[in-house]
């Protein structure tokens, strides 16, 4: 797995719950080392321990606990990166949606050995379509769904994002749009801020 995907598990779970959880986490799955660089990388096992310590640690679901972390990689305190590569989807929302399986091609502009979920974007009548998430780690269409339901948030639309299984090596995400002007959206500027 690659360290940029480690590091974010890392800072979701200090910055979510304490750096002294964080090294809890890290003893408890024992890593042998303090935490992830992110240009590094791990094996996949090390990632599926440090979730799975989490999980048993805070007494939560890897469900659960996997689409907080999808939330927290729009809405986090940290690098606001990621939130920037999802805005360049579009101006609004269902732009946003249909540009889904563009994502990992846009990421490997600036990081061309990193593996992100594949997502398939499959649109049905209205204002639904369902997203086909294939990813290593067990669990990442949860991510999507934080993720999902925190941009949506973001554009200021209204939604029901949900997880609805697996099928055939893939987890099924289901999303219904049913307004895209429901609040004001977040300030977003393509140009970067002064430094």
């Amino acid at each position: 797995m690659h360290g940029l995907i480690n590091r974010s598990i890392q800072c979701f779970l200090r910055e979510t719950f304490g750096a002294a959880f964080w090294q809890h986490v890290a003893q408890e799955a024992r890593l042998g080392i303090d935490g992830f660089e992110a240009m590094l990388d791990y094996d996949d096992a090390l990632s599926e321990a440090v979730i799975a310590a989490a999980g048993r640690l805070l007494d939560r679901s890897r469900d659960s606990l996997l689409e907080d972390m999808g939330t927290y990689l729009v809405t986090g305190t940290g690098d606001r990166g990621l939130r920037r590569l999802l805005r360049f989807g579009g101006p609004t929302f269902a732009d946003f949606l249909h540009s889904l399986d563009e994502i990992p091609d846009r990421a490997r502009l600036a990081l061309p050995d990193i593996e992100l979920p594949a997502l398939e974007v499959v649109e049905h009548a209205g204002a639904n379509l369902t997203l086909w998430c294939r990813f290593p780690l067990s669990g990442a269409g949860h991510v999507i769904v934080g993720l999902l339901r925190a941009m949506a948030d973001d554009y200021g639309a209204l939604c029901l994002v949900e997880h609805r299984g697996e099928v055939a090596g893939a987890e099924v995400v289901g999303v219904s749009l049913a307004a895209a002007a429901f609040a004001a959206p977040r300030p977003f500027d393509l140009a970067m801020p002064p430094v």
